[in-house]
């Protein structure tokens, strides 16, 4: 069955605009709602619960009380954590024992966006089953349950407290930051309260940006997809390593004492080395877009790697599938599920971090094995209702690309889960023809949509 509202990463769209409104929230709070309710077999008089956290966006105010009201109708109890990154949801919603977490965010996206998205009570993303039965219901007109068994709400005081020392206690024991300097960008994102005191409290010296939200600030020029910000803020103030976590708190980049950025691939380069050193490393996911170069140095490790679609959802899925513990994207989310149930920046940072301290180095000689080929990535934003996978223009260009590569490289196309935009990805050996070839295919897709 085709789904209407949910995508790679839940429901997401601009704020007053279908599906992100108040009564549409509402309704999908109300239909979520029935399918706990239906799902859960909990003992009689006692109601399924579910987490909502967000991240610094207005618009969550609105969304978090639509959604309270439409998880009471269906006779839900709402636990609100307030600000609290992605992760902390999947983390609270497990340890608190509860049905069902609720995030509202829309991740590195502007403030005018904003989504809603799931985790199940194990803190992993709803099955597809159950995102489908919710859809089923919420187009459906919206009842409520007698008042005796409308939903209570309550809020979690302690919601930051608990997720800082979840963080910690990824960070083995026996060592700690002490002498460290970090710079910490929090993107003015959901981790702004929180990310600074895990990496103070273990020892380092922390230079925080990102760290004033307003509302209308969320990754507006900080934040780990706008590296340059945290760029500036390590070599102004000296710092051994940057830290760029991006609104709401499940993506990491980094860069190094000299202004060097490491992305996705490199940092899951740094953790996969250090866990095959300590022989608890039994595969690596990583996606489509993927640099070849990580594949080869993964290889050149003896340890197994496959490639899931795009999206951290399928990362997880193919590591279930295959019995890994590590993947993850070059945008930066890493899945450690010997250390969570879903990607976490923090934690993820903080596996990086274990593996420079076990073996005494830097980013930089970490990563020395590494040699990526170029790759250049264009988005070009498609109209509503395109197919470019129709367009025979779009595919000759891609086939025509593809032949002149060979086997020294990749040429990928595929629509983003979350915004309307085509990402045209060529890679090779040669950076000059990888540019223009990319300039070209990205051409000939305007050229289609205008």
């Amino acid at each position: 069955m085709a789904r209407r509202y949910f995508g790679t990463d839940g429901v997401r769209g601009k704020v007053g605009e279908t599906p992100i409104t108040p009564d549409f929230v509402m309704r999908l709070g109300y239909a979520a709602g029935l399918a706990l309710v239906r799902r859960e077999h909990l003992p009689a008089g006692e109601r399924p619960a579910v987490l909502i956290g967000k991240d610094t966006r207005i618009s969550g105010y609105m969304l978090e009380a639509a959604l309270e009201s439409g998880f009471s109708a269906a006779g839900v109890d709402v636990m609100l954590a307030g600000p609290v990154p992605t992760p902390a949801v999947a983390y609270l919603t497990r340890a608190l024992r509860l049905q069902a977490g609720v995030v509202i965010s829309a991740s590195h996206n502007p403030y005018f966006d904003n989504g809603i998205k799931f985790f199940s009570a194990n803190g992993t993303k709803l099955p597809d089953a159950v995102e489908l039965e919710i859809e089923e219901w919420v187009d459906r007109p919206m009842g409520c349950v007698d008042s005796a068994n409308l939903g209570k709400a309550r809020r979690i005081e302690d919601a930051a407290g608990r997720y800082i020392e979840f963080c910690k206690s990824t960070f083995p024991n026996e060592l700690d930051l002490r002498g460290m300097r970090i710079a910490l960008d929090c993107a003015h994102g959901a981790a702004y309260h929180i990310a600074p005191s895990v990496f103070h409290e273990l020892g380092a010296e922390v230079f925080p940006v990102g760290v004033s939200p307003n509302g209308l600030n969320i990754n507006d020029g900080v934040g780990a997809t706008r590296p340059e910000s945290l760029r500036r803020a390590v070599l102004e103030s000296r710092a051994d390593i940057g830290i760029a976590l991006d609104g709401d708190g499940d993506r990491l980049i980094m860069v190094d004492a000299a202004g060097e950025t490491y992305d996705g691939d490199k940092l899951l380069y740094v953790i996969a080395r250090d866990r095959k050193a300590a022989g608890t490393l039994d595969g690596v996911v990583g996606t489509l877009m993927s640099n070849l170069g990580f594949e080869h140095a993964i290889d050149r490790l003896g340890v197994p790697f496959d490639r899931a679609k795009v999206g951290d959802r399928y990362v997880l899925e193919l590591l279930h599938r295959r019995g890994w513990k590590l993947g993850g994207e070059n945008s930066g989310h890493i899945i450690c599920l010997d250390c969570h149930t879903t990607g976490d920046g923090i934690v993820s940072a903080l596996q990086v971090l274990t593996a420079l301290k076990r073996h005494g180095q830097t980013l930089a000689e970490a990563c020395s094995d590494l040699v990526f080929y170029p790759q250049k990535l264009i988005n070009v934003r498609l109209p509503a209702g395109f197919d470019w996978q129709s367009a025979s223009a779009i595919a000759k260009a891609e086939a025509g690309a593809a032949a002149e590569l060979g086997s020294e490289g990749r040429v990928l196309l595929r629509p983003s889960g979350t915004e309307p935009l085509l990402r045209v990805m060529v890679e090779g050996a040669d950076a000059e023809r990888v540019e223009r070839l990319a300039r070209e295919i990205a051409g000939v897709v305007e050229q289609a949509v205008a």
